[in-house]
C-alpha cells in the first residue's frame, strides 16, 4: 500500500493518548497577486486622480502561511486593464496528514495587505474652487482652505483597520486598509462587522486587525460604518477560516460567510446571557463517568486524558447497540472538567436531538447549547453569541458548527463522519472533518472520530499514527452483535430456489415472523421510496431493456398507486425512446412477466402489509421520518438514514436490495452500504435477545463479510489499500473544475500546476440546475497528498486571474469532492 512513511512525533500525554506536537504545516495562501483591482472609491471624482505609488505590502496577524508575493495596489475602481495575481507565482506545498500533523498556526505569516486610497477628502471643495471669482478676496481664499464643515479625523490610536471584504471574487481575496474615523474608535473593534465603500458600493466586512499605520503612502479611505461593537470574529475563527480556505481553494470570505450567522440586532442587544445558558465554572466539577468506556481498550485512559488537560486524537469504532449520545457526552464532560470547551457536530436534527438529550442529563441543565437552522435567525444568533462570549463551553450542533467560536477548545466531535450531510453544497465546498481537523491542529485540541462503520480518512488517521484507535475486544463485540444471516449464496438457493427471485426469501419471513410472534418491532430497509422505478423479468431479475434502443424499461402509472401494472392494462415503454414494448419477452429464460427492480418504502409497506395481516405497518422517509417507535409488534418501514430509534431495539432487521447500494457507480458505494447498514444493524438486539438481521446479499462479498463480523476497521483497510494502489483520496488530493468547456480550458491553462499533478479529462457531465441546454464538462486534477497546497493555490491562482478579467463562466472548484464517478 502506497501510504507517506513519514509519522508525527507524539509529544507527552497520559494513558497512551499523548498531547499533539503542533507542527509547522505550511498552509499555503497561493499566489496573493501582484496586481489586482481593490476596494472602491469614496466618490465618483476621486477616480480622476493619479494612482498612488504601489509598495510592498504588510502581513495580517491573523493569517496562516507566507506573504504572497507582490505589492499591494490601493483603492481605486476595478478596471479590466488591471493585472490580476499571477498563476505562476511561487506557492509552498502543504503537507498531508498523513505524514504530519496538521497545519499549526503561525502568527508571523500572512497574505498580503491590500490598502484603502482615500481621496474624496482632497477634492471636497472642488465645487467651491470652481465657484470662485478672480478678484476673490484673501479671507474667502482663507476661508476655502480651512477644513471643510463635518470633516472626519482619524482615530488617535490605532487609527488604521484592515479589513475582510464580504466579496467572493477570488482577485479581492486579501484585506484592505482603511482610516478608523475618530467617531468609531471604540466601536470599530478586531473582529467587529463594518460598512466600507468599494468599488463605488457599500459592503459588508470584519475588522481582522488595528494597526498604528498603513504600508501605502497614498489617502485611505475612512470606514463608512461600524454595525455593532460586537467582536464576533475571534483570532482563532479567523485563522482557522484562512485556513480552510486555502485547503480547499476557496476565499476567506466564503469561508467567512458559513462560520459566523447573519446579525440580528435585537439578539446582539439583549442580555449578555442567552437562550438560558449557564456559565461553567469550577463549582460541582467532579471526574467524569468511564463506565461507558470501559468497554473500549484505552478508553477510560481518553477520558483520563482530557480531565487532566490533554489533547488525545482517538477514532471511536462503536460497539452495535451502543448509547453512541450518551459516550459522546462523557467525552465532553471530561473536557469540561479540565476547564476547556468542546465542540461537537453530528450529521441531522434527529442525531442533535438524541445528543442534546445526552449532554443535558451528562452535564446538567444549563451547561451546554444547541445551534440549528431549525431555531429561527434570532435564537440561534443568541445562542451562538453565548458561546462567542464564553457563556458555555459545550455546544453540539451540525456542520455549521465546527466554526462555533468556543473559548478554550480542548475537543472536537464529529460523529458518522461518512455522512454526505457533513460536506457542504456552498462554495468552498469543505467537510466538516476536514474543519475539525484542523482546527483541532491549530488550537492543541483533543479530537474523537466516531461511527459505527469507519471511513478510509479515520483509517488513514489510525494508519499514519496521527490517531489511536478506540476498540472493543472481539468477545466484547460478539456480545454486543445481533445475529446476521445472509441470503443470496448457492448454499440458500439450494434450499430455497425461490429466494433469487423472491420479494421477502422465507428466511426473512420467518425472521419477522418469530420478532412480531415475541412481541418485537422488526425493521425493513429499503434503498429507494415510492413506486416502481424500473422493471425486470419476473423469473430471472434480468433487467428489462428496449429492443430498439437497449434502454430501461418502465410500466408508467404504476408508481402512481399501488392498484396499477401490467395486469391492469399497463404496457412496458422505455424510459429513454418511448417504445412500447408490449410483446416484450426475456431473453435470458424467455419468460414474459415483468417485477419492480427496486420496490420503495411505501409499495413495500404495501406488500408487507397483506403478508402480515393485523400488524402495523409504519413508514419513515422523506414524507415523514419518525424519530421512535414504541416496544409492541409492528413493521417499520424506512429508506437509509430515516431509521427510527425502537425502546428495548428491534426484534429483527431486513436489508432488502441490497445490489441497489453495493453497485453504485461511485467511489464510496461499498463505504457507503456498509455504513447505512451498520446504522440500522446497531438499532437491533443483541443475538442473546434474540436480535436477528437479515441481508439479502452474498456473504462472500467483502463489504457483508464486514458486517457479518462486525469489523468496520478491516473493510475500512481494504478500502484503503484499494483506493492507494488506483491513486484516489484520500492517500492522493483531487480537485475537481466544473464549467463550460471553454472555462475549463482557460483556467487549466492559467494553472501553475505542481509537475507531479495529473490531469483526467475533462469528460461531460449533466448540469447541477437541472438546465439541458447548458453544455459542462469536468476535468480532474490528481496529485500527491503532500502537494495539496500547491494544487489547491495553483488553482485559486487561476481562477482570481480570471475573476480579474471578467471572464463570463464560472468555474466549479471542489477539492476531494465525494462524488468522482
Amino acid at each position: 500500500m502506497t501510504l507517506p512513511d513519514r509519522e508525527p512525533a507524539e509529544p507527552p500525554g497520559s494513558a497512551g493518548f499523548p498531547r499533539p506536537a503542533p507542527a509547522a504545516l505550511p498552509l499555503d495562501l497561493g499566489p496573493g497577486g501582484a496586481a489586482g483591482p481593490s476596494a472602491g472609491k469614496p466618490s465618483s471624482r476621486a477616480s480622476s486622480r493619479a494612482k498612488p505609488p504601489r509598495l510592498p505590502e504588510a502581513a495580517l496577524p491573523l493569517d496562516l502561511g507566507p506573504p504572497s508575493p507582490g505589492p499591494g495596489p490601493g483603492v481605486r475602481t476595478p478596471s479590466r486593464a488591471q493585472a490580476a495575481p499571477s498563476a505562476s507565482a511561487p506557492t509552498a506545498p502543504a503537507e498531508a496528514i498523513a505524514s504530519a500533523p496538521l497545519p499549526d498556526a503561525d502568527p508571523s505569516a500572512g497574505p498580503a495587505v491590500a490598502s484603502a486610497d482615500a481621496n474624496a477628502s482632497a477634492d471636497a471643495n472642488a465645487s467651491a474652487d470652481a465657484n470662485a471669482s478672480a478678484d476673490a478676496k484673501p479671507a474667502a481664499k482663507k476661508k476655502r482652505a480651512a477644513k471643510p464643515k463635518g470633516a472626519r479625523e482619524p482615530a488617535a490610536e490605532l487609527p488604521v483597520a484592515r479589513v475582510c471584504v464580504d466579496l467572493p471574487l477570488p482577485h479581492l481575496d486579501r484585506p484592505f486598509d482603511y482610516l478608523v474615523p475618530s467617531d468609531l474608535a471604540d466601536t470599530a473593534v478586531v473582529g467587529g462587522r463594518v460598512r466600507v465603500r468599494f468599488a463605488g458600493q457599500l459592503v459588508d466586512g470584519f475588522v481582522l486587525d488595528r494597526v498604528e499605520t498603513s504600508d501605502h503612502t497614498g489617502r485611505l479611505a475612512y470606514l463608512e460604518r461600524a454595525l455593532s461593537a460586537e467582536p464576533v470574529l475571534s483570532p482563532e475563527i479567523a485563522r482557522l477560516a484562512r485556513a480552510v480556505a486555502d485547503r480547499s481553494a476557496g476565499t476567506l470570505a466564503d469561508v467567512l460567510r458559513l462560520a459566523i450567522p447573519p446579525r440580528h440586532a435585537r439578539a446582539e442587544s439583549g442580555a449578555r446571557r442567552g437562550g438560558g445558558v449557564l456559565p461553567v465554572d469550577a463549582e460541582g466539577r467532579s471526574r467524569p463517568q468511564t463506565d461507558g468506556f470501559g468497554r473500549y481498550r484505552a478508553g477510560p485512559g481518553y477520558l483520563r486524558a482530557l480531565a487532566d488537560g490533554g489533547s488525545p486524537r482517538a477514532v471511536l469504532a462503536a460497539l452495535p447497540g451502543e448509547d453512541w449520545p450518551r459516550r459522546l457526552a462523557e467525552a465532553v464532560a471530561a473536557t469540561l472538567a479540565s476547564g476547556r470547551g468542546a465542540v461537537t457536530v453530528v450529521p441531522d436534527a434527529r442525531d442533535l436531538e438524541r445528543l442534546d438529550t445526552a449532554l443535558a442529563d451528562v452535564l446538567g441543565p444549563g451547561r451546554h447549547t444547541t445551534l440549528a437552522a431549525s431555531l429561527g435567525p434570532e435564537e440561534r444568533y443568541r445562542r451562538w453569541l453565548a458561546v462567542r462570549r464564553g457563556e458555555v463551553l459545550a455546544v453540539a450542533g451540525t456542520r455549521a458548527t465546527a466554526f462555533a467560536p468556543v473559548h478554550d477548545l480542548g475537543l472536537a466531535v464529529i460523529w458518522d463522519d461518512g455522512d454526505d450531510l457533513h460536506a457542504e453544497p456552498r462554495a468552498p465546498y469543505c467537510h466538516a472533518r476536514e474543519v475539525l481537523l484542523v482546527r483541532s491542529q491549530l488550537a492543541g485540541a483533543g479530537l474523537l472520530v466516531g461511527g459505527f462503520a469507519r471511513t478510509a480518512e479515520a483509517q488513514l488517521l489510525l494508519e499514519t499514527g496521527w490517531a489511536k484507535p478506540l476498540e472493543a475486544d472481539r468477545e466484547v463485540v460478539r456480545a454486543a452483535a445481533p445475529r446476521v444471516v445472509p441470503v443470496g449464496d448457492d448454499r440458500d438457493l439450494a434450499a430455497d430456489p425461490s429466494a433469487s427471485a423472491a420479494r421477502l426469501p422465507t428466511v426473512a419471513w420467518r425472521a419477522a415472523r418469530e420478532a412480531l410472534a415475541a412481541e418485537s418491532p422488526v425493521l425493513v430497509q429499503v434503498p429507494r421510496r415510492g413506486y416502481v422505478p424500473s422493471v425486470a423479468c419476473g423469473r430471472c431479475r434480468q433487467p428489462a431493456r428496449c429492443t430498439v434502443c437497449a434502454g430501461p424499461l418502465e410500466l408508467r402509472g404504476r408508481h402512481d398507486g399501488p392498484g396499477a401494472g401490467r395486469g391492469d392494462g399497463e404496457v412496458p415503454a422505455c424510459r429513454w425512446c418511448g417504445h412500447l414494448a408490449g410483446g416484450w419477452t426475456c431473453p435470458e429464460c424467455g419468460n414474459r412477466g415483468l417485477r419492480a427492480s427496486v420496490l420503495g418504502a411505501r409499495r413495500t409497506a404495501e406488500e408487507l402489509g397483506r403478508a402480515f395481516p393485523g400488524i402495523t405497518v409504519r413508514t419513515s422517509g422523506r414524507d415523514g421520518v419518525l424519530t421512535t417507535v414504541g416496544p409492541g409488534p409492528a413493521l417499520v418501514i424506512a429508506t437509509p438514514g430515516a431509521e427510527p430509534v425502537a425502546e428495548g431495539g428491534y426484534g429483527a432487521l431486513l436489508l432488502l436490495d441490497t445490489w441497489a447500494m453495493l453497485t453504485r457507480a461511485d467511489l464510496r458505494a461499498s463505504e457507503e452500504a456498509l455504513r447505512r447498514w451498520s446504522n440500522a444493524v446497531a438499532l437491533v438486539r443483541p443475538a442473546r435477545a434474540g436480535g436477528r438481521v437479515v441481508i439479502t446479499a452474498d456473504g462472500a462479498i467483502p463489504t457483508v463479510q464486514a458486517l457479518l463480523r462486525w469489523d468496520p476497521g478491516w473493510h475500512a483497510g481494504r478500502e484503503l489499500a484499494d483506493r492507494a494502489e488506483l491513486g484516489f483520496p484520500p492517500v492522493t488530493r483531487i480537485a475537481s473544475v466544473t464549467g463550460t468547456p471553454d472555462a475549463v480550458a482557460d483556467l487549466l491553462r492559467l494553472a501553475d500546476l505542481p509537475d507531479e499533478a495529473e490531469i483526467l479529462g475533462p469528460v461531460p457531465v449533466e448540469s447541477r440546475t437541472g438546465a439541458g441546454d447548458e453544455e459542462l464538462e469536468r476535468a480532474l486534477v490528481r496529485c500527491p497528498r503532500s502537494l495539496g497546497g500547491a494544487l489547491a493555490a495553483a488553482l485559486r491562482a487561476a481562477a482570481s486571474v480570471r475573476s480579474a478579467h471578467k471572464a463570463p463562466n464560472p468555474v466549479r472548484i471542489e477539492v476531494d469532492p465525494l462524488e468522482l464517478l
